[in-house]
């Protein structure tokens, strides 16, 4: 199946926000680690310059990671921009091999390996994006009742989580925070997507800012975002990173893909075969993700707990770098 001009502006805007995310990592470490060879009594002026501007060169980076990402939304389908955001692992665990001189060992390569192949077969078997042209067609997309129903469950899900399972299992069941973070971030996806295309509208000369619609969709946007940014930097301090990321991966691409479906109807113009193979590309990824994060340490003794690869994803599942 072929690639339209739209699904490849998208793709290459989702593989640019994975490169800058996968980087900031390793900026990050490479000043942390020039700080330390400073030494920390005789030169400690200069160690607290250089981790500040690590800190901000690898915030810069996320920064024009999300801008990519975000924009990406504007031209192709969820089910196409959402997977790809664990190509971030894999850039950066390809830059620390060269750079950091961190080992990438046999099962690293075969987790590379399968998440590309994993990305390859969603991008060519990915539908094709809708024609919209304007934020109120999205808003009618969003008000049909399918998909009003799959938000007002996401809603009271995350409600009854945040209300009843936070206090009693929060900080034993990492499913509690990662599935808030999962369910608000398949909202924000959507809404974000309304959004971008709002802007790419506009900028084409079709002012959508006019219509009350864009301001709803930015308002869930900036209100779900902060949500997430709390619940994912809750769990982050609570459970290990290497175990939170697949399964954050998992559940928020789901939902995602799974609202998607609902709302802008993506797979509507396929056949089985077409969403069987999206399906197995997937599960490709997820594979090749799981044995990245779960192999990655192997060879490196020295690496620490806080010194681990980013939470990837979309737009939402990378805010706990900005927050670094």
């Amino acid at each position: 199946m072929g690639i339209s001009r739209d699904n490849f502006h998208g793709l290459v805007l989702a593989v640019s926000s994975s490169i800058f995310i996968g980087s900031s990592f390793i900026v990050k470490k490479k000043g942390l680690k020039k700080a330390g060879d400073t030494g920390t009594r005789t030169n400690l002026e200069a160690e607290n310059f250089l981790n500040n501007l690590a800190s901000f060169s690898s915030l810069c980076t996320v920064i024009l990671g999300e801008v990519a990402n975000f924009a990406a939304y504007a031209f192709a389908p969820a089910i196409l921009v959402t997977p790809l955001g664990a190509l971030s692992i894999i850039f950066s665990a390809v830059l620390a091999h060269f750079i950091l001189k961190e080992k990438l060992h046999i099962f690293g390569v075969l987790g590379c390996v399968l998440c590309v192949v994993g990305s390859t077969t969603i991008v060519l078997h990915a539908p094709q994006e809708r024609n919209i042209v304007s934020v109120r067609e999205v808003w009618h997309l969003a008000t049909e009742p399918g998909f009003l129903v799959y938000a007002a469950l996401a809603v009271i899900a995350v409600s009854a989580l945040i209300f009843y399972a936070v206090p009693r299992y929060g900080q034993t069941h990492l499913i509690v925070y990662v599935g808030i973070c999962s369910l608000m971030g398949s909202l924000t996806v959507m809404s974000v997507k309304a959004v971008s295309i709002a802007l790419k509208l506009s900028f084409s000369g079709m002012n959508q800012f006019v219509y009350f619609q864009t301001w709803i969709f930015t308002i869930i946007v900036i209100t779900c975002c902060l949500l997430q940014i709390n619940y994912l930097n809750k769990a982050l301090d609570t459970f290990n990173t290497a175990v939170i990321s697949p399964v954050y991966y998992v559940m928020f691409t789901s939902f995602t893909i799974l609202a998607s479906m609902i709302m802008f109807k993506d797979w509507d113009s396929q056949n089985a075969s077409q969403i069987a193979t999206e399906l197995c590309g997937f599960i490709t990824i997820l594979s090749g993700t799981f044995l990245l994060h779960r192999t990655k340490d192997m060879g490196n003794t020295t690496s620490k707990p806080d010194e681990e690869a980013p939470v990837f994803g979309n737009t939402n599942n990378r805010t706990p770098e900005t927050a670094t």
